[in-house]
């Protein structure tokens, strides 16, 4: 039985692999430590970070927070809702968010 010293194409081969599966492992580990952080912020008050609750208003997903009471929409939202329903609704969706909300 003869060993016979690995070929440079043979260790360029190798090198050329090992250095794209070393890729592929840093780019999923990238993106899974974007995905914790991400999670760490979902349904997050961006103003103060506590637990948004959210309600259905016409159609509409309106955020609030349990602690600041901020009213977030995503994109589009307002929009959507000022299409959709009578005039002055902002000021009847935002007296019912801080109803449900304050319960008084």
């Amino acid at each position: 039985m003869t060993h016979e010293k690995p070929s440079k194409n043979e260790d360029e081969y190798f090198a050329r692999r090992d250095a794209e599966l070393l890729r592929q492992q840093r780019a999923a580990a990238q993106h899974a430590a974007a995905e914790t952080e991400r999670g760490k912020h979902h349904m997050k008050c961006p103003k103060c970070g506590y637990d948004l609750i959210t309600h259905d208003w016409d159609g509409v997903q309106i955020d609030q927070c349990t602690h600041c009471h901020g009213v977030w929409f995503d994109a589009d939202e307002a929009e959507a809702l000022m299409k959709t329903s009578a005039p002055n609704i902002l000021a009847r969706v935002f007296r019912a968010v801080a109803k449900g909300v304050t319960r008084k």
